[in-house]
């Protein structure tokens, strides 16, 4: 039988991945205006879940909740945001849990700066296959698969343009993330409600 310790702390860390997705839909539901798209603030609350939480929560946090945004707020890049910032969100988590555990922040340090490197990576490929204006760059053409040079070129320019924000997204996540868990003290907060 699980003993009240096990099931207070498997409540907190549920309640927690719940309200951290919850943060993470509200956080894309609106964007900064810039060229090509929007900036938005999700990635704080991704950056900052994946500190606290395990891989799995974080995947749930990162991947799922940004998923679930997408497909409420706009769907067309919601496959890209669940590979995408569930992918950053485990990557920022293993490091902030199991790599260099004598020096948490050096690691959380690490894990969000490849968080950033993956998102940043990630979205700029899904711009340029599923976001592009210039159509479809990969078709089915005769039972081959066939890459489409024009849209591929148009869709190549876009991402470009879209590159800089995508970079100022990723370090204001990074950023803001390691602020809240690390000097305003929301992890050790966190790991004092654990017990």
């Amino acid at each position: 039988m699980a003993s009240k310790a096990n099931v207070r702390s498997a409540t907190i860390r549920l309640t927690a991945t719940a309200l951290f997705m919850a943060l993470n839909i509200a956080f894309s539901s609106f964007g900064v205006p810039v060229p090509g798209g929007h900036l938005y603030l999700n990635d704080i609350v991704i950056c900052l879940a994946s500190i606290l939480l395990n891989p799995l929560e974080a995947f749930m946090v990162g991947g799922v909740g940004a998923f679930l945004g997408d497909l409420i707020f706009y769907p067309l890049p919601m496959f890209v945001s669940l590979i995408t910032h569930g992918l950053q969100a485990v990557i920022i988590s293993v490091f902030s849990h199991y790599v260099l555990k004598r020096k948490p922040v050096l690691a959380s340090g690490i894990g969000v700066s490849l968080g950033a490197v993956i998102m940043v990576i990630g979205y700029t490929i899904g711009r340029i296959f599923i976001y592009g204006k210039g159509g479809a760059v990969l078709a089915l053409v005769d039972g081959a698969l066939t890459v489409n040079q024009e849209a591929l070129a148009q869709n190549s320019g876009i991402a470009v343009v879209k590159l800089p924000y995508q970079i100022a997204q990723a370090v204001v996540g990074a950023v803001f993330g390691m602020l809240l868990c690390h000097k305003f003290g929301l992890k050790k907060l966190f790991h004092k409600m654990l017990g």
